[in-house]
């Protein structure tokens, strides 16, 4: 069974992904939409057979396509995710699927009453180590805490200290360190843990009207969640998932390659299981393998999991004072 892929936007995004996706037999790249014919003729350059189209309702109708990874901003997704599902497509949308939880439950909505697959492109769940993680957790005894940092210093932002906002920092692509970064904390931690009773969240607001950096604290009835995030500065720190046990040392949230766990008595146990490819593989090896076998929703990433981080975001959002121009 080949699926015959179209893509929605040409950054570098989009060329791992069909880099990931031609490891997959099943895998056929056939359309490319841009919103200008140059970059998308300088894009599909570089894939052989690919046709070009600088509309989306074209590129869907066209009989080319079978399923649509969208990599476009954040504001764009819902729109898009929509006109391609209502033409029967199956859609793989990066994250964060939808600028507020309203658009994605449209989204899931669509999906369901046109019966097409929807995922959300969250990697770092299907990698295989985030199945060690939820494997051995059962070692840790009762679970106390969940901690996960993903603080990356953008390269746009010395662009905005000299006074040009590039689309990174512009609120209205729905962008920002929460939904951008923050969000590759949250996903595992709903994946794992379900979503959390209440949400407390902090934030710094830059003069652009989006979020440079913030924290949050979720709580569960027998446990807290910590999560840091941040475009204006780094960190180092590994994330932990702490249990009366032992604590279980995840190398990177974002994308895990290293795990292991440190027991109460001092003994290391190291889980790391060696990984072929590279991260995006695994999640087009779902969607794919979910189509092969005529199934409409991840188990992992399932709508339920992508609208319980939605809302999530949503009250963060709210807390800090975020709005997007999408929010109703």
């Amino acid at each position: 069974m080949t699926i015959r892929f179209g893509v929605v936007g040409t950054n570098w995004i989009t060329d791992r992904f069909i880099q990931a996706g031609l490891e997959n037999e099943e895998f056929i790249l056939t359309a490319v939409y841009s919103r200008t014919e140059e970059k998308g003729l300088a894009f599909a350059a570089k894939y052989a057979g690919a046709a070009i189209y600088t509309n989306l309702e074209d590129m869907v109708s066209s009989g080319e396509v079978d399923a649509v990874y969208i990599a476009s901003p954040n504001s764009m997704h819902a729109e898009q995710a929509l006109i391609c599902m209502n033409h029967g497509k199956h859609v793989l949308c990066e994250k964060p699927a939808a600028s507020n939880s309203s658009e994605l439950q449209k989204m899931i909505e669509a999906a369901r009453s046109n019966d097409v697959l929807l995922m959300e492109a969250m990697k770092s769940t299907f990698m295989p180590n985030f199945g060690v993680i939820k494997d051995n957790l059962y070692k840790l005894g009762r679970v106390r805490r969940y901690f996960a940092s993903y603080c990356q210093y953008s390269s746009r932002y010395d662009a905005y200290r000299q006074g040009t906002v590039l689309n990174a920092f512009n609120p209205e692509y729905s962008n920002g360190s929460l939904m951008d970064l923050g969000i590759y904390c949250l996903y595992p931690m709903v994946a794992l843990f379900g979503k959390p009773d209440s949400v407390k969240a902090t934030g710094v607001m830059l003069s652009s009207g989006v979020d440079g950096e913030g924290s949050m604290v979720m709580r569960y009835s027998h446990m807290d969640a910590v999560v840091m995030h941040s475009k204006i500065t780094d960190s180092y720190l590994p994330a932990e998932i702490q249990g009366e046990n032992g604590t279980m040392v995840i190398d990177k949230i974002n994308q895990p390659y290293q795990v292991k766990i440190q027991y109460r008595d001092g003994t290391v146990e190291e889980l790391t299981l060696p990984q072929v490819f590279e991260p995006m593989y695994y999640e087009a090896y779902e969607f794919i393998n979910l189509l092969k076998n005529g199934q409409r929703e991840s188990t992992v990433n399932s709508h339920a999991n992508s609208l319980a981080v939605a809302e999530i975001m949503e009250e963060a959002r709210r807390q800090i004072g975020l709005r997007y121009t999408s929010d109703i």
